[in-house]
Formats: structure tokens, sequence, C-alpha cells
């Protein structure tokens, strides 16, 4: 006699009067998803953060003198084979989230992963970031310092950190020790809040300085899939390319950007003002705006997006005539502006300083790279004449500011026919911020990559943007020194990038299988 085949699951089991509870169901859940596919693309991203995080403490942003690494016998991994061994490290990790992150985006591309998944990733990936030194970037060192100026009483915006001497000013790159703070009142404060409570301890500082970020990360992740539903994105498309992004989480927390705040408050304004609570979306974009000024873009625009929405209301209410186009502009303009004011103004008061960051400003033409238009027709120059790159940048800085005004003229004008042409005239205005001022760097792309996330967009746009924001991601070196001028790390950087976009529709783009497997839908 044969017995018939059993598995485990036939096996009956014991009646024990009760039924599993949320709390199985939950751990059942949870399980499923991490044998799927788009799990184990969760984990390998994990796995390149906690690498990313680890790696950092050697060949990061890391500070001059660092005691805890040599109090733990880790001094060696800032040189030598040590250093170069955490180099490897960071770079095994930042490829890793990248192949994490295109997976991902082919699973969501056919709807296998929902929105709160994609969410809990973003928790996921973060959360080892929190205790890495500052990453691809020094700017946090600046922060501090300049929070500790005004904890210390001196004016942030006469003053560099260098009138202030002490443990945060040595960690400071020696180009921004004498430059006065450029940002807003609002992020001042934070910055004297952070360095009130942790003092000149570097450590902490950085920790706390990061944890002061994240509300701008949450902002992110509701407002950027909720911009779709105004402007015909798809939400879990949309929170996978502009916040799951290893660009946006690598630079601006792992790099500790207080673009990270702006960019937040300025896509979460948006959202507010796109659902008629005017008042309330400026006054968010002016919080914005006291942290870095890029975010005072939108304002205009807000503008064409207010009168829409009067013109609506009055319409349907059957409020009779519509008033003259210009009254109804000029009442627009004035309670915007009074609005902004008054949130700029209780700021300022708060902080104790005046509007001296606005001549700040100009500090970022220090930074000189390939990354904006006057670098690179500077360079031009250079090379069918004698002149030197720094004879020739005044005069193509000049050249491109008065293009960028044109550019911003033109798209406030061009854009105003409805609240998805007037979202669309933002991401415009930011990409030709980004582009034609005199400085840009990587993780300035995240300021249109928000909004413009909420648009649909065909699959061959999105592997545009992969690849773009994958050679962003590998253009600058861990310490945050600048790769473009490395032919070699400049052609891997564009290698890695176009296998990056060809990936997100092809699942082995290299053929490295043996078998061929069904590629993505060409549109969404």
């Amino acid at each position: 006699m044969t017995l018939p085949d059993m598995t485990l699951s036939d096996v009956p089991l014991p009646d024990t009067g009760t039924a599993p509870g949320p709390q199985a169901d939950r751990m059942r859940a949870v399980g499923d998803f991490l044998r799927s596919p788009e799990g184990k693309a969760a984990l390998l991203g994990l796995f390149g953060s906690a690498m990313i995080t680890a790696g950092g403490y050697g060949a990061g942003g890391v500070r001059k003198q660092d005691p805890l690494l040599e109090a733990a016998h880790l001094s060696w991994l800032r040189f030598g084979h040590g250093f170069a061994l955490a180099t490897v490290v960071i770079w095994i990790g930042v490829l890793a989230m990248i192949t994490a992150w295109v997976r991902l985006g082919r699973t969501t591309l056919a709807g296998g992963v929902s929105l709160n998944e994609l969410r809990a990733i973003v928790g996921i990936w973060v959360f080892p970031l929190i205790v890495a030194v500052p990453l691809f970037s020094r700017d946090v060192y600046s922060y501090l310092a300049q929070g500790a100026l005004l904890r210390d009483g001196f004016d942030p915006y006469k003053y560099g950190p260098a009138i202030n001497p002490g443990p945060l000013l040595d960690n400071v790159s020696p180009v921004w020790t004498t430059t006065p703070c450029p940002y807003g009142p609002v992020f001042l404060l934070l910055a004297r809040a952070v360095t009130t409570i942790t003092g000149d301890s570097v450590v902490a500082g950085t920790i706390v300085m990061r944890l002061v970020m994240l509300p701008g990360l949450a902002l992110m992740m509701w407002a950027v899939p909720y911009l779709t539903r105004h402007l015909g994105g798809r939400p879990a498309v949309a929170l996978w390319l502009a916040v799951l992004n290893p660009l946006v989480l690598i630079h601006l927390i792992g790099g500790v950007h207080n673009e990270m705040l702006m960019v937040g408050l300025m896509a979460a304004g948006i959202a507010l003002v796109l659902e008629h609570h005017h008042v309330a979306g400026i006054g968010v974009i002016a919080v914005g705006v006291a942290i870095k000024a890029t975010a005072g873009v939108a304002l205009p625009f807000i503008v064409w997006i207010w009168i829409g929405h009067e013109r609506e209301r009055r319409a349907a209410a059957g409020e009779g005539p519509l008033p003259h186009p210009a009254t109804l502009f000029a009442k627009v303009v004035a309670l915007g502006l009074a609005v902004f004011a008054a949130v700029f103004a209780v700021a300022t008061l708060v902080a104790g300083v005046g509007v001296g960051w606005l001549k700040a400003l100009q500090g970022s033409n220090k930074i000189i790279n390939w990354l904006s238009l006057p670098t690179v027709l500077g360079h031009m120059v250079t090379w069918v004449s004698p002149l030197s790159v720094e004879s020739v940048l005044p005069v193509t800085r000049a050249l491109c500011a008065v293009a960028l005004l044109g550019v911003l003229g033109w798209a406030w004008w061009r854009f105003r026919h409805s609240e998805r042409e007037a979202v669309a005239g933002i991401v415009v205005a930011l990409v030709a911020i980004v582009i034609l001022s005199p400085a840009a760097l990587p993780w300035y792309y995240s300021w249109p990559l928000a909004l413009g996330a909420g648009f649909a967009m065909s699959t061959p746009v999105l592997q545009l943007l992969v690849g773009l924001c994958t050679w962003l991601m590998l253009v600058f070196q861990p310490d945050g020194s600048i790769g473009l001028y490395n032919f070699w790390h400049v052609a891997a950087a564009v290698f890695a990038a176009v296998v990056a976009a060809v990936a997100l529709r092809t699942v082995d783009p290299l053929r490295l299988r043996g078998r061929r497997e069904p590629d993505v839908p060409r549109v969404l």
C-alpha cells in the first residue's frame, strides 16, 4: 500500500480555538513581500545603504580629526589601502541602490508595487544613512558653523564661520570659511537650535541636523504622489522617481542638504494651492523660501493658479460678471505678497537677523564645475583662445544670467492658462535656474524632479531621467570632491547611466543571464 504524496500544508493542525490575528496576517504579508522580486530589490537597496554608511567612515566627508575612529582602532580606513577599500565599499553600495531602484521601477511601471510599500522602502533605505558621516558633500559642517555663529551672537549674514574658531570651524571647507550664510532665517533658526542642543559636537550635530531634514522627506512622500491628482501622473511612479531615487536619498539625506526641507515645503505648498488652500500654500512656500531662496520661483506661478480658481469659484457661485482681469490680478498678488511678507517678517524677527542673506547668495559663484552652462561655455572659449577660464567666466555668467531672466519671464507668461500649465512652468523655471546659474551641483536636479514626477510620462522619458539621475549620482566622489575632470570617472558614470536607463525596460541589459526575460511595456 502506498501513501498519497503530502506536503506540510496538507497536514491538519489542531484547533486552538482562535483564528490567526491581524499581527499574524501582517507578518505573513511581510514575509510574502520579502520573498517577492520587489521585496528582494528592497533588501538589495538596504544592503547598498548599509554599505554606503559603512564605507563612509573611511572615504566619506570625514572629519579632519576623528577620535571615535581612533578609539575604535579604525583610523586605518582613512589612509592608503584602508581608504581604497572604504571607497570600493561605498561604490558597491551606490551601485546596489541604483540597481534596486531600477528593478523597483520596472515593477512599479507594471503595477506590482503599491504606494505604501514604496513609502516603507524609503524608510528602510534611509535608516542606515541616519548614522552615516556626511556623504558626497561637506556642506553640513558649514551649516553647523553658521548655526553656531547665530548661537554665539554673531550675524551669519555679515561674517563667515572663520570669526568663530572652534571644532565646528575646523571641518568647514576652506572656500566657505569666510563666506556669509546664503540661507534664510528659518534655516538659521534650525541650525542654531541644533548647535544649542549638540554644542560643538560634530558627530551629534551631523546626526541631529540630518534628523531635522526628515520632515522634508515626509512632506515629499505626501506631496509628490498627491500632485499627480492634478497633473495626470501615477502616484507610485511619481514617488519612485522623485523620492526613492538614490540621487535624492544619498545626496539630500546622506549628504545632509537643506534642499530636503526646501523641496518638501515647496511641493507641499503647491499641493495645498492646487487644493484651493491658497493662503496656507503660500505660507508653506514662504517657509521654504526662508530655508533657501530657490523655492520662491514657484510664487509667481501660484498667482495664475489662484486666479483660475477664483474665476471657477465665481462662475460656480453665480456671482455675476468677473472683475476686470487687472483688478483680479492685483487682488491676488496683493494677498499673496501679504501672506509671504507676514511669514518672512516673523521668521526674520525671531531669528534676529536682517535680509543680508540675499547678498550672500552670490557666494555660490565660487563653485566651478561642468554642470552649469556658463562654466561649459567658459571652458569652450578657452579651447579656441588664449584667455583663461577665470577671465571668461564673468562674461559667460553675465550672458547666461540675461538668458535666465528671459526664460523665467517667458515661462511665467507662457504657462498661465491652467493648473497643469502653471506647475509645468515652475518645472521649466527650476530647470533653467539649475542650468543657467553660475553654479550647479548634482542634487540641484531634485528641485524640478519633485514636481515634474507628477506628470504622466512615457517609458522612454523615464529611461532618460533614470540615466540622468544615475549619471549625476556617480560624477562626484564620496568625500564631496568633483569627479567631472577625470575622464575615466566620467566614462564609467556614462556607462552605468546607459545600463540603468536600458534596464528600466530590459531585465538583463548586459545579457549576463542565459535566457531573455520579458520586458516591461513601453507606455504607462
